[in-house]
């Protein structure tokens, strides 16, 4: 019997490597270290130690905020708007180091400091290459020092005559209704943020401006929100010669169409041809970019552009400080509706004729949706009135049309209130301006705060007016000190009634004043 015996079976042998790097000790704490690679016989945590990679990179630095306009200098004029430990304004601390551009940035972060302590301090981390081959990468702290400066163009601001373009906004009514809705439309969409000054006109409002460029953007903001005529000139200040450059002031100034809401207007009859045959005794429900009338007899509308205003102008019939308190003595709808307007026929009595007289009158209405038998209306008496107006009086010379001229037009609906009433949940912010040379008397006061609680009870009852405005929750145990429209973008103020019908505005749909949130020093 034979054995099988395996054949030897050569294994693979690794060669050994031959060590030919030349080990070294660091001359400074003996490690051993590579001798090929090592740079002045130094290891790596020795190198770290003997260079500095930041030397020649300050540590200190100063930087300038204009604490009016809270923007932040970059040299050599520029002024720029940073946050608190901002993208921004960390670029802006970069910049300002000198040296940092012969290294590289790893990172850079804020670190906390007092916040009245004006420091500002930076933690930044840097990469160079200390010797050929050899990176360094080495982290340091500075620190800035927060200096006030004042800014030019707020500096300017609070100098006389330095303006270079004013808007003048005006419009020749007799209240500030009108004003008061553009003010808000003007907070809402900071059209303002550019002025220099705001001050207070006789009917109307001047908006300086540093700049050419920004009167013209609030003149297109107008022109957008508003039914306005914009007139243009310049001033010619003053003239080099020899370069022939030339400097001018220039002005604009945009007036306002005469015709507010629930004004009761008598159209020219070419005009009333023109926009869709509509009744010439109508009543302006809605002013926006154009002014729309409405037909209190056959629901009929109409828009009249800025242009076409413009070629034939006319004046208000009445206004709303005309408007008599009427009771509905009954009511009937018609079946006829046109949006939120109901048409219906109408028997009113003038509420200080009751218990004097029987004296009533038959008219249509437009509000035949909310009105009901003993509710009170505000309207227009024109029965036995003497307008001065030539529109009127063509009507009245016309037959046809003079039939058609009612006793009483109906405007909107009245609610109850309370002589003395509570502090409404809401309020509207106020821009900051001059009262100009001379201070409103007793009587101008009192005339702008009856126009302002009006303009309050308007954005009460009309939801359409209110979707168009910002209002904010109400401070609780607010002083009142009067008339508020004078602080500083203060909050004005307002009241409402306690009564069931007046209508009331639901607390979700008012906005958070965030400025008010802001730490407050009591001085």
């Amino acid at each position: 019997m034979s054995m099988d015996i395996d054949s030897p079976v050569a294994l693979p042998t690794k060669p050994l490597e031959s060590q030919n790097n030349a080990t070294i000790l660091c001359c400074n704490c003996g490690a051993p270290i590579d001798g090929t690679k090592s740079v002045g016989a130094l290891c790596y945590d020795c190198l770290k130690l003997t260079v500095d990679v930041s030397d020649g990179i300050q540590r200190e630095a100063t930087l300038h905020t204009c604490r009016d306009c809270e923007r932040w200098l970059q040299p050599p004029a520029q002024w720029v708007a940073a946050a608190p430990e901002s993208r921004e304004l960390l670029a802006l601390c970069l910049r300002k180091l000198r040296g940092l551009s012969k290294v590289r940035i790893i990172d850079a972060i804020f670190l906390w400091t007092e916040p009245h302590s004006r420091r500002i301090k930076v933690k930044i981390t840097v990469q160079q290459e200390a010797y050929q081959g050899t990176i360094v990468q080495q982290t340091f702290e500075v620190e800035y020092v927060v200096a006030y400066q004042q800014c030019p163009d707020c500096a300017k601001s609070f100098t006389a005559n330095t303006w270079r373009a004013v808007v003048q906004v005006r419009q020749k009514v007799s209240h500030k209704r009108t004003f008061l809705h553009l003010e808000q439309l003007i907070l809402k969409h900071s059209a303002h943020r550019d002025s220099i000054n705001i001050k207070e006109a006789k009917e109307g409002l001047d908006f300086f401006f540093s700049q050419r460029n920004h009167a013209e953007k609030l003149v297109d903001f107008l022109t957008s929100v508003s039914p306005v005529r914009v007139k243009k000139s310049q001033e010619l200040i003053s003239m080099d010669i020899h370069t022939s450059t030339k400097s001018y002031k220039f002005s604009f100034s945009c007036e306002l169409i005469p015709i507010c809401k629930d004004d009761l207007v008598a159209l020219p009859l070419k005009l009333a041809k023109q926009i869709g045959n509509i009744s010439p005794m109508a009543l302006c429900y809605r002013v926006g970019t154009s002014i729309n009338v409405l037909d209190p007899n056959t629901l009929q509308t109409a828009d009249i552009g800025t242009n076409i205003y413009w070629r034939s102008p006319f004046a208000p019939l009445a206004d709303a400080t005309e408007l008599v308190e009427f009771i509905i003595m009954d009511i009937e709808p018609l079946g006829v509706h046109k949006g939120r307007y109901f048409l219906a026929e109408a028997t009113v009595a003038r509420s200080s004729d009751l218990g004097l007289n029987d004296q009533t009158y038959y008219t249509r209405t437009h509000l035949g949706g909310i009105l009901h038998p003993g509710d009170s209306a505000m309207g227009y008496h024109l029965s036995g009135t003497n307008f001065n107006n030539a529109n009127f009086e063509a009507l009245e010379q016309k037959d046809s049309l003079a039939s058609q001229i009612p006793d009483v037009v109906l405007v909107k609906k009245a609610y109850v209130r309370k002589k003395k009433n509570k502090s409404r949940n809401w309020r509207l912010k106020r821009m900051n301006r001059e009262e100009g040379e001379l201070l409103p008397k007793k009587q101008e006061q009192q005339r702008m705060e009856n126009d302002f609680e009006m303009f309050l009870r308007d954005v009460e009852e009309d939801v359409e007016l209110r979707n168009t405005l910002d209002l904010y929750k109400a401070r609780q145990n607010r002083k009142q000190n009067g008339m508020e429209g004078v602080e500083t973008l203060s909050m004005a103020e307002t009241e409402e009634s306690g009564e069931e019908d007046v209508p009331k505005i639901d607390v979700g749909d008012l906005l958070e004043d965030f400025e008010e949130m802001g730490i407050q020093d009591d001085e």
